[in-house]
Formats: C-alpha cells, structure tokens, sequence
C-alpha cells in the first residue's frame, strides 16, 4: 500500500489495530532484561509504549505519518518516552548491534524487498539480543481468517528464519491467533532469534 492510502486507514479511526500490546509478544518478551528496543512497522505505538512502560528504551518507526503521529499523541498524554520516527521501512538504516530488542510485527511488503528489511533488521540487534518476527502466514489464506490475500506478502516460518543472516533461530512456527467474531482463528508465523554473545 501506498503511505497515503495507509494514512487515510489510520485517520479514519481512534485506533486501527488494539490499543493493548499484542498478546504474542508479551508472552515472549515479557521476561526479559529491558533494553534498547526497536520496533519496526510500529503503527500507532501501543507495542513501544508497552515495552516503555516496562522500562525499555524504545525507538519505534512506521511508513505512515499519521501512525506516527498518533503514536507521540498517546506517548504524550500518556507520559510514555519513546522515540517515534516517520521513515520508508524499505530503506530505513537502523544502527547496527545498537538494540537488545528488535521487532517486526506485521510488516507485510513484497518478498522482493522484506529480505534486506529484515538483514538490516537482524544487523542491529546487538549480541546475546532478541529478535521477534510475527505475521500472517501464508496458511492463512486457506486454512485461517482474515489478513492479506496476497500470498507474495504473507510469511512462511523456514523462509523467515532463512533472511536473519547472523542469528540464531529459538523459535519458527506457526501460532493460531483468535478473532473476534470468527468461527476460524488466524494463522501466524512467528520467529524468535538471538544474536550469538561474541566468545
């Protein structure tokens, strides 16, 4: 989607997705030492706020101005410090090993482009740090509910694991996901990796 089509998506509504953390990262991270963390695809920010709140460092960035801008509306009212950047996630250049935390939730784009996306996402986690992946799989589209119909942009837990050059994979799966108001749960992919400490 162009960055004005998901501007009107997010100006249309209070808030888009849930305004809480999404359910499968607070089970897998909620555990650990805050840090630096880094959220790619952030949208309206309820998952940097959350890990704010925990006591994380947080830098989150979206394609979409008005996300973005909703995000630092929140954090402001809310008393929350975290560094909302606008930028294209296609070419966005995040500091390398600079984060304990690195998260891709939902960022759905064109095989084409998510592998060098997701090798400069994986460059900068820093040793011994995490990195998340959670997203539609490509199961979904047959066996699921809901998300995008565009197989080319939806996820396969090997491929995934095979574009985190560096890192070494915990977790890659599928995971089901209810929704509200569906008979059928969704189909997730989820990745779950950690930089090796040097030796």
């Amino acid at each position: 989607m162009r960055r004005e089509d998901w501007d009107a998506r997010y100006a249309g509504v209070t808030n888009l997705w849930s305004a809480k953390p999404n359910r499968f990262l607070v089970s897998e991270v909620g555990d650990l030492e805050p840090g630096r963390a880094l959220d790619i695809a952030c949208g309206e920010g309820q998952n940097a706020l959350w890990l704010a709140t925990l006591g994380w460092d947080v830098v989150g960035v979206d394609y979409s101005e008005v996300a973005v801008a909703k995000a630092r509306d929140r954090a402001a009212r809310e008393g929350i410090d975290v560094d909302f950047v606008c930028a294209d996630l296609v070419e966005y250049e995040p500091a390398r090993e600079a984060f304990d935390l690195v998260l891709v939730l939902y960022l759905h784009i064109p095989s084409t482009q998510r592998a060098s996306v997701h090798a400069r996402a994986s460059a900068a986690l820093a040793p011994d740090g995490t990195f998340l992946l959670l997203g539609h799989d490509r199961t979904n589209l047959t066996d699921g509910v809901g998300g995008p119909s565009d197989p080319d942009i939806l996820y396969a837990a090997d491929e995934i694991a095979a574009e985190l050059p560096g890192l070494e994979i915990e977790k890659a799966t599928t995971v089901l996901r209810d929704v509200a108001g569906e008979e059928h749960d969704a189909i997730d992919t989820i990745v779950r990796a950690r930089r090796p400490a040097p030796s």
